[in-house]
């Protein structure tokens, strides 16, 4: 009988210390080799770490949610096997928080982002039963203007899934669950949602972005009544081996042929060296929301796809994001985003920049516009463009040449693929 100490492995990318998302397993488990024992994240991308060993878990180095450093003890495991570590001279009964060394001094504190580590509170609704559901569940009832007090759960331990919400939804939601005095009752429950994961990821990285980054944002509409012709030419006359082509794909397209002339825009900026990396090859991030949150999977080398390439390996990425499939590699190395809210684009938005990248291209919704052509007010497919530009390395005057020379590729959809 030994015991074996499992630290944190160094996942590279200079990665010093990781954030412990979700055990799978808690103090007094019995675990086989090789077995599913924690999500670690790191930067975008999540780690699924397994047991080195079999054996029953005696400690575990943090709870969910902490941070702990590369080569801090992950889990402590009793084997049958000889170990790696002594005898412990006593074995916690539960795990405390990993709690981070603080330095002597600070020249500029970071804002405090991470968020406590304790679990999200369970709502209580007098007279109901324990809520149990996902932060994105919670969002979408709160958007349907649903009182998770009366679902049904049928997950483990009565969570609500996304299919309890259906269910509940198609037999008549809050009409048939509630009686009619009840319907304009005061809602008073609360729910602490701890931000850690990819949402404190992102949290962190937006921060940096806008703090660090004078953004210019520059927003220019865009015909693209003849882009939507040749779309839905392509898609009706394509082979069943080719995928349904959307508008991005052509923006892609258009990028590959339109940044060559506008390297500081296909670019990445190190602030500590200061120096401006240019890239002839273009590698297109594709923000993409998921369940736990904004990812970015990358085309690489999108100058080297055609429109159906692009839209193949566009899906590919995205559908990997969502499903959390995607690799590391393919969640890193954009030198360009495009970010796109689909039919609820809006008019106009500010995108901010996926630092260290200087241009981010944000695509509003397609509306039908009266315009201005050839002397006549006609109806018109129009959808704006609002993209946001590093100021430190792309001047006004030059960002606003690029989103026109793009302009005029997308209202001239032909001359794209010349």
């Amino acid at each position: 009988m030994g015991h074996y100490s499992f630290k944190l492995p160094d996942l590279g990318e200079g990665i010093v210390e990781s954030e412990v998302v979700d055990w799978y397993v808690s103090v007094g488990d019995t675990v086989e080799e090789d077995q599913h024992i924690a999500d670690v994240m790191t930067d975008k991308a999540t780690v699924e770490l397994s047991a080195p060993v079999s054996g029953v878990i005696r400690n575990v180095g943090c709870e969910a949610g902490a941070m702990l450093a590369v080569g801090a003890e992950l889990v402590l495991i009793e084997t049958e096997g000889e170990g790696n570590a002594p005898e412990p001279t006593a074995q916690p009964a539960k795990a405390e928080p990993a709690v981070p060394a603080q330095p002597a001094a600070v020249a500029e504190p970071e804002p405090e982002i991470m968020a406590p580590v304790q679990k999200t509170t369970i709502s209580h609704v007098p007279g109901r039963h324990e809520v149990l559901a996902a932060p994105s569940v919670r969002r979408r009832a709160r958007e349907e203007d649903i009182d998770l007090g009366v679902v049904p759960g049928t997950g483990p331990a009565g969570r609500i899934t996304n299919s309890d919400l259906d269910n509940f939804i198609a037999a008549g939601g809050m009409q048939a669950a509630l009686p009619v005095s009840n319907l304009r009752a005061a809602r008073s429950a609360t729910t602490e949602v701890p931000i850690r994961g990819l949402r404190r990821m992102i949290a962190q990285k937006m921060v940096q972005s806008k703090r660090n980054i004078p953004h210019y944002s520059y927003i220019e509409e865009v015909d693209v009544s003849a882009l939507e012709e040749l779309r839905q030419h392509l898609n009706q006359n394509r082979k069943p081996h080719q995928p349904k082509l959307t508008l991005l794909p052509f923006i892609m397209q258009a990028l590959t042929k339109v940044l060559p002339e506008f390297p500081f825009c296909n670019a990445r900026y190190d602030d500590e060296r200061e120096v401006l990396t240019q890239y002839e090859a273009v590698h297109i991030g594709i923000a993409t929301m998921t369940e736990k949150g904004l990812m970015v999977p990358v085309v690489k080398h999108g100058e080297s796809l055609d429109i159906w390439q692009s839209a193949a390996e566009l899906s590919r990425i995205a559908d990997a994001a969502r499903d959390g499939s995607a690799k590391a590699d393919e969640l890193t190395g954009s030198t360009i985003t495009i970010t796109s809210l689909g039919a609820i684009g809006g008019i106009a938005s500010t995108p901010v920049i996926n630092a260290p990248e200087t241009s981010i291209i944000g695509v509003n919704k397609l509306q039908e516009r009266p315009v201005v052509h050839n002397g006549e007010i006609v109806v018109r497919k129009m959808m704006n463009l609002s993209s946001s530009f590093d100021h430190r390395v792309v001047d006004g005057y030059d960002a606003a040449l690029m989103v026109q020379a793009l302009k005029r590729l997308l209202e001239n959809p032909a001359s794209i693929f010349v």
